[in-house]
């Protein structure tokens, strides 16, 4: 099958849907699929015919490091065109995303579609806290249209998305829950040199008795970081030693820095800022837990990286947590200030216990490997390439592919 996959976003820039639409390439093309990825580029017009990556310019749109491309980018139809795709997986709702449904159109390939990211919980950004309740109300409206009237069919990593359609947003077309993959092994232990993390330990000061927190993530105002930093100070009377390592970047650190030094954990909080992507299962293998209070998450694959990492998860209980982690067996879930904190110092003092939350973790991530992910989402692709409702389609399709073939061997 010749597949193309759509995204906004895409390596090197890596945030959730970049690594998800890498690990859904790598686990298409291993089970031997032909696989091209059209996104955006910061820099020039780029195709590397390579790996199959075309690179379209866009614009700084003053969202994190995102960028907006021209609507119908004639240079890149061409290429594209001369892929013959057999199916299109769009992973973005604007830019490449309404490039892709273009395309889709013009040259009659199926659409299948992942949500990945659950835009209401966005909205402050852009409203800084005015009109809330229209602007909930128009991203709605335009996931709503480009979503479920667009598209033939709809992909979610999680439960709580599939509500978010089913129950709140009432459609009636069947909607796919289908996490997204990881390569875990990248984050094993016996793949992470024991070198390199004692040469990261020295440079962030980590002595050998220090009991390390780790955050890894978007530094923003939903991921609830100042929930960890404000409930560190308690934590401490009980773990002295207690240490937290918060890597990433993003629009609330200069806050949080405040907030640390405000409480005085100057001492106790590290911001590493934005790390290589080869370097960040290191920060993982230092830790001694992960936590994270975030309740905005479609997934959250960087639980999924510390568990494949054997570290013991603290997370909030929220639904996306709840399709990842089995509650005292392969992780721990808080629902208030104090549960969190007994279940930190409860993972410092029962050494035992933590092992045992991590082994399983372990075995739970391996779950999640591209080849896994590819497999389910193909499945996606065969439905809608061979519906009774998409005949005509299927057939023109067919008919192109044919003759585009033939034109090949010329």
């Amino acid at each position: 099958m010749r597949i193309g996959l759509f995204t906004d976003t895409y390596p090197p820039y890596i945030n959730g849907v970049s690594t998800s639409v890498l690990m859904l390439k790598q686990g298409l093309e291993k089970l031997g699929h032909e696989v091209y990825v059209v996104t955006v580029n910061s820099e020039n017009f780029h195709y590397k015919k390579e790996d199959n990556v075309l690179m379209i310019p866009g614009v700084p749109i003053g969202i994190y490091d995102f960028r907006m491309t021209s609507l119908y980018p004639l240079k890149a139809q061409k290429i594209i065109k001369s892929w013959n795709l057999d199916v299109i997986h769009t992973h973005t709702e604007f830019a490449v995303g309404s490039f892709a449904r273009l395309i889709a159109k013009q040259y009659n390939i199926p659409l299948v579609h992942t949500y990945h990211t659950m835009y209401e919980e966005y909205i402050y950004y852009i409203t800084k806290g005015y009109f809330d309740g229209a602007s909930k109300k128009l991203v709605e409206y335009l996931t709503l249209f480009l979503c479920d009237k667009t598209v033939e069919e709809l992909i979610v990593p999680t439960k709580k998305t599939y509500d978010l359609f089913k129950e709140k947003y009432k459609v009636k077309r069947d909607v796919h829950i289908i996490p997204s993959g990881i390569d875990v092994s990248r984050f094993y232990k016996e793949n992470v040199s024991s070198k390199s993390v004692l040469e990261l330990k020295k440079e962030l000061n980590i002595k050998r008795d220090d009991f390390i927190i780790l955050y890894v993530g978007r530094i923003a105002k939903e991921k609830s970081i100042d929930f960890l930093i404000k409930n560190l100070k308690e934590i401490i009377k009980k773990v002295p030693k207690a240490r937290m390592i918060i890597v990433g970047d993003g629009p609330d650190v200069n806050d949080l820095v405040l907030l640390a030094h405000k409480n005085k954990l100057d001492n106790h909080v590290t911001f590493t800022g934005k790390v290589p992507w080869v370097d960040v299962p290191k920060y993982y293998r230092l830790a001694d837990v992960f936590a994270t209070a975030s309740k905005t998450e479609t997934q959250g694959l960087t639980v999924i990286e510390a568990m494949a990492s054997e570290k013991p998860v603290v997370a909030v209980r929220d639904e996306s947590f709840l399709l990842v982690m089995t509650d005292k067996q392969d992780g721990l879930f808080f629902e208030t200030d104090k549960d969190y904190q007994e279940l930190i110092i409860k993972l410092y003092k029962d050494k035992e216990y933590s092992k045992m939350i991590a082994k399983q973790a372990r075995i739970t991530a391996n779950a999640y490997n591209p080849t896994v992910y590819a497999t389910r989402v193909l499945e996606v692709y065969e439905k809608v390439i061979n519906k009774d409702t998409n005949i005509l389609k299927k057939t023109i399709h067919n008919v192109k592919r044919v003759l585009f073939r033939s034109g090949d061997k010329k």
